[in-house]
């Protein structure tokens, strides 16, 4: 006995179409209901004038005479049984069977609407894919016009007939009465019928598989009227498919969502979007630009090798997945201290000699010799080349020409197994599409330009909005869970804290605290970066944190720079030494970011090389390249003081890509002047020394945890500031010309054994800007031996562990020569 079983029933009730995944009861022959018994005996009824066969290879449709025999119930699967209900009360019910490769449509009109006569109704109908106001017909234009014959229970009946061959489409039809009138659904719209196609998902967003192996796409647009899905053969840049999502069938609520049978043939997606072109309000769409899927995994390359106008099929998505089977070998993230960091920021692009995430690993054995222990990756998002990685158009996947999703993954796993952390670098808070002046549609512009930005055509993405929350949550969620990123620094962070009419800065705004506590991303560390790359400014502002934000200290950078060419006040450099308590003292030293340099500006070789206002950088005597010793030698002792003072400060040092090789862009402040960097340059005496120093002061950091890697501020009790009478005299705090400054630093620690344990107790530091030599008095009551003098040759300017060292106790003073800082450690009493 042949089971018939309806799978599937799209059932058309007063708030509209939904999709029902039900198994209904089967029935044999002998026991099916007996009203749907009739239906299908009647179907053998002029069935050579009433059925159609739609078949074409183009595309186009066209409608043939069919001359089947319609094949016995037990030959046929009964596949859903929609209904319909028209204006005025009336019912249409609509049965589809499966036979031979064939769709076999039955249209029933079961309940009249009020005033319309049974006699002489045709159906009015067409097939459509991309656009449902353009119905096909046999010649391919206009719709077919079939008059409706009575069935056994006296309705106006007809069937249609069509190849499996021709899905995915549309079926549309209206009812016609005698008058010519038609007969609509209660919302006064044309009844529809998929074919090939389901309703989908709304979740996940993006493209992916159900568990029944079908393809299943989701697009937010709040704003479009119509959404068409877009499908691309391999090599072809036009679409080979175009379906357009019902608003009754694929929508939920301002998610568009479609699921296709299978999509094989197919390489790549994108959609077309509809809607208004309101300018005032933010509508920016226009239906000949194909759009990438925000949520997509996997895109191609956007570039234009040759300058030419964009191909905006080079910027689609790829239907491949990515593949589950990653093997992380159980290697965990480090998950290390804050306070314990030393973090190296780099390009990728421009660090690995092939330019990828696998050449990253053969740079581990310099990040550990440099006693790195984090890399922070400048953003490897999908952006635009000819305007650069801050400029994304993109979230979800890594820029192609640096690497596969799997290279990275094998490239933070071989870091986690060294015990180094990865971090990103994004920039979230903007796109590479452009303003109205100059806009370039791929994606958020055209998909719902007043959802995603800012009001006014900008490409700065409105924070303040759910959906753009969503977003981002989402991304960082993805990139933690599938790639185990550590952590990342918000680049242009100020952004985020901007209310919806992008002016009024919000002091406490819930997304940045959703992020702070979201619990996939526990773990993971943020740092706020109030940088920006499009306008080269930094706004100095309180990030709020609830203790779980880091910040990048352009305070420190600041401030830095002025002391070291003899500029600002000592109370402003004294204050960044200690952890910058002015910005950090509701969450403690470590979540301050301390840097020189960065990638945007000056390295730091060009840093004491050109004289520059806006980069307070000093050229130690001449502009550029020289053979003056006199100078070459201040530059040399200027490079080791940003240097020490940049690890001998409470915080969490940042060093820039190359600044331990002397790479150098020729005083070009522009991001864009940055070359490949060269490595051979580490094998130069420069070269090794800077590295071999570094590598020191990380070292010399880490035995001197209780000191410089703190969670909390030293007591101040701990701490005796000093002129050039050491401690014995207190500093010229507020006279601009004062150049000299001294600190003692005492261990928290009473216990004379755990000093001694931890291998030296207090350490006294000194620092001179000026253009004279300053002659110091040590502290009295222990014996002092030098560590470091910037202002000696190499390679005795500082002292590794185990070497010996210089003896300077029973010495009332020492010189300390210009431009260089001195630091003593105590080694036990005098007394």
């Amino acid at each position: 006995m042949a089971l018939i079983s309806l799978s599937k029933a799209y059932l058309i009730s007063k708030s509209g179409i939904s999709t029902r995944n039900t198994q209904f009861r089967s029935y044999g022959q002998n026991n099916f209901p007996k009203f749907q018994l009739c239906l299908l005996r009647q179907r053998t009824q002029n069935i050579h004038k009433n059925t159609v066969s739609l078949a074409s290879k183009s595309g186009v449709p066209q409608l043939v005479p069919n001359q089947k025999t319609v094949p016995p119930m037990n030959e046929v699967e009964y596949v859903s049984r929609p209904h319909f209900l028209t204006e005025n009360g009336g019912v249409v019910n609509v049965l589809i069977f499966e036979h031979n490769e064939d769709y076999i449509v039955r249209i029933d009109v079961s309940k009249l609407p009020k005033g319309v006569k049974g006699d002489g109704l045709f159906l009015d109908w067409g097939m459509y894919r991309s656009d449902s106001s353009q119905l096909s017909g046999p010649d391919g234009t206009g719709t077919v016009k079939v008059p409706l014959m009575k069935n056994s229970l006296r309705e106006p009946s007809t069937e249609l007939q069509f190849n499996y061959s021709q899905a995915p489409f549309y079926l549309s039809f209206v009812v016609l009465d005698s008058a010519g009138s038609a007969i609509k659904s209660h919302r006064g719209t044309r009844f529809c019928l998929p074919f090939g196609i389901e309703s989908g998902k709304p979740m996940p967003l993006g493209f992916s598989f159900s568990d029944d192996g079908k393809a299943n796409f989701s697009l937010f647009s709040r704003n479009a009227e119509s959404v068409i899905l877009c499908l691309f053969e391999k090599g072809n840049e036009e679409p080979g498919l175009e379906i357009e999502l019902d608003p009754y069938l694929n929508r939920s609520g301002d998610i568009w969502h479609i699921s296709l049978d299978a999509v094989d043939k197919y390489s790549k997606y994108g959609y077309r979007c509809k809607g208004p072109l309101d300018w005032k309000k933010g509508g920016r769409f226009h239906m000949r630009h194909v759009l990438l899927d925000p949520y997509s995994k996997i895109i191609e390359n956007f570039a234009s090798d040759k300058g030419e106008k964009v191909s905006f099929a080079k910027c689609l998505a790829s239907l491949a997945t990515e593949k589950k089977s990653f093997d992380w070998g159980g290697i965990k993230n480090p998950n290390l201290p804050m306070e314990k960091l030393v973090v190296y920021r780099l390009n990728v692009g421009l660090t690995a000699k092939d330019k990828s995430f696998s050449g990253l690993i053969e740079k581990i054995p310099h990040f550990k010799q440099l006693s790195v222990n984090a890399i922070l990756l400048e953003p490897i998002f999908s952006f635009d080349e000819r305007k650069g990685p801050y400029y994304p158009y993109h979230f979800f996947s890594p820029m192609k020409k640096i690497g596969s999703i799997d290279s990275l993954k094998e490239m933070v796993k071989v870091m986690h197994k060294n015990g180094i952390e990865v971090f990103l670098e994004v920039s979230l808070s903007g796109t590479s599409e452009g303003d109205d002046i100059s806009p370039q549609t791929i994606s958020f512009r055209g998909i719902d330009n007043s959802s995603y930005y800012m009001n006014g055509g900008s490409s700065i993405l409105n924070c303040n909005k759910t959906v753009v929350q969503t977003l981002i949550l989402d991304c960082l969620r993805y990139w933690v869970v599938e790639f185990h990123i550590d952590g990342f620094s918000f680049v242009n962070s100020s952004l985020l804290l901007k209310s919806s009419n992008g002016i009024d800065i919000l002091s406490r705004p819930a997304f940045v605290e959703s992020i702070a506590f979201d619990p996939i991303l526990a773990k993971t560390k943020f740092v706020s970066d109030s940088f920006s790359p499009v306008e080269l400014s930094t706004q100095d502002l309180q990030f709020p944190h609830w203790k779980r934000w880091s910040e990048m200290n352009s305070k420190f950078y600041t401030d830095v720079r002025n002391f070291l060419q003899g500029e600002g006040l000592l109370s402003n450099f004294a204050t960044r030494l200690c952890g910058s308590g002015d910005k950090f003292s509701s969450r403690g030293p470590a979540f301050s970011f301390n840097y020189i340099t960065r990638n945007f500006g000056l390295t730091l070789v060009d840093l004491v090389s050109f004289n520059n206002a806006s980069e307070m950088s000093w050229n130690c005597g001449e502009d550029g390249a020289t053979e003056n010793a006199a100078v070459l030698e201040t530059r040399l002792r200027q490079i080791r003081n940003f240097l020490f003072i940049l690890f001998i400060s409470i915080g969490v040092p940042v060093l820039n890509m190359g600044d331990e090789c002397g790479y150098s862009t020729g005083g070009s402040i522009a991001y864009n002047d940055r070359k490949q960097m060269n490595w051979s340059s580490m094998k130069t005496p420069y070269g090794k020394q800077i590295t071999q120093f570094i590598a020191y002061l990380a070292a010399l950091r880490s035995r001197k945890d209780d000191i410089f890697q703190r969670k909390e501020f030293l007591k101040l009790e701990n701490i005796i500031w000093g002129g050039s009478d050491g401690v014995h005299s207190e500093p010229n705090w507020l006279d601009p010309a004062c150049k000299f400054l001294s600190v003692l630093i005492k261990p928290e620690i009473s216990d004379l054994e755990l000093t001694l344990a931890r291998n030296g107790g207090e350490v006294f530091i000194c620092f001179n800007a000026g253009d004279y030599t300053e002659k110091v008095l040590l502290p009295e009551g222990s014996a002092w031996v030098r560590l470091v003098d910037t202002a000696l040759p190499f390679p005795g300017f500082f002292v590794n562990e185990g070497d010996s060292v210089v003896q300077v106790a029973g010495l009332s003073s020492y010189e300390i020569l210009p431009h260089s800082c001195v630091l003593f450690e105590a080694k036990g009493s005098t007394e």
